[in-house]
């Protein structure tokens, strides 16, 4: 289940990784270990493998504007430096960037900071119904490798439907690409039959978003597993502090449902940071939530799994 593989991928990437090493900033508004747009400064106290991978941050730069649809923070720069320093302080290498709300279907951002990365990184784009077939090859050769479709977020063309969602993955299913969908849990359990007969990959955000209060006692809790059963569905480690009223550092209710996942399908799950966690007015110490990963996925072959092996599968890390 690997990612299409463009031939005019590679020497792109590696070219956009030759000019990509820069040296991280350091200010004196920033303490040793800082980051920003993250609290806390220490590492985290679980080992990091080589070439973990984060699956989901966002990269923003005041370089390309927000969409004209959007009515919420304004961009800020969480970009590519800042990002830098998330890395050196959490030990990740490896880097999935999600085109935004923010940004509506203007994936400039997006495959601006893959550029940047190189060839450690891929993007999930935000398209729209009337993108053309070359402007999706366009982007597989610039590293993105799935769309995602967001039900939560008002977009520019208004609410997402099924059919928009079921019309958008016959689009990039010939390019072997994901569709990664960002729903509510009930939202996912209203779309139950959908999801399971999508023709791509499925990858479900965030914990699948479950209501917090009911956890593993939402109606969505079976759909997921169902669609995790079947083989062809991946569930994104991320967003604890999103999914939550126990709160930190335990996320003790979002620990319990992420626990259920990482059991259940070990082999399609991956691990994300959710940086630069937009719109929280108190941010998240990325150090410990990569820490909780120990307490879902307690056995490290299944964390090296997760880190490492599952995200190079999915996002076709490592491809020749």
């Amino acid at each position: 289940m690997t990612a299409a593989y463009n031939p005019s991928r590679r020497d792109m990437l590696r070219a956009a990784g030759a000019v990509a090493v820069t040296a991280l900033p350091v200010g004196p508004a920033l303490a040793q270990g800082a980051v920003p747009f993250s609290a806390g400064t220490e590492p985290p106290k679980t080992e990091v493998p080589a070439q973990a991978c984060d699956s989901h941050i966002h990269i923003f730069s005041t370089r390309f504007p927000a969409s004209p649809h959007w009515k919420g923070q304004p961009v800020v720069d969480s970009d590519v430096a800042a990002y830098r320093l998330f890395q050196a302080r959490i030990g990740t290498s490896r880097t999935v960037v999600v085109t935004p709300s923010t940004y509506g279907i203007d994936n400039r951002a997006t495959l601006d900071g893959v550029a940047q990365l190189g060839a450690s990184a891929r993007a999930v784009v935000v398209v729209d119904l009337d993108v053309t077939e070359a402007a999706l090859k366009d982007m597989a050769a610039r590293g993105a490798v799935g769309i995602r479709v967001n039900f939560v977020t008002p977009q520019s063309w208004g609410a997402t439907t099924a059919e928009r969602l079921e019309t958008m993955a016959r689009k990039v299913q010939p390019l072997g690409w994901h569709v990664q969908v960002y729903m509510t849990g009930d939202q996912i359990a209203d779309h139950a039959e959908v999801l399971a007969r999508l023709p791509t990959p499925l990858v479900i955000d965030h914990l699948a978003r479950l209501l917090p209060g009911q956890g593993l006692n939402h109606r969505a809790v079976p759909v997921v597993r169902k669609l995790l059963d079947g083989g062809r569905t991946w569930m994104k480690l991320s967003g604890a502090y999103l999914n939550t009223r126990s709160g930190p550092p335990a996320y003790a209710d979002a620990t319990e449902v992420a626990t259920l996942f990482a059991r259940a399908a070990p082999e399609r799950m991956v691990w994300g940071s959710d940086w630069p966690h937009r719109g929280e007015t108190h941010m998240p110490d990325d150090a410990g939530l990569f820490d909780l990963l120990a307490e879902w996925a307690p056995n490290e072959a299944a964390r090296r799994r997760i880190l490492v092996d599952n995200p190079a599968t999915l996002y076709g890390f490592g491809q020749p």
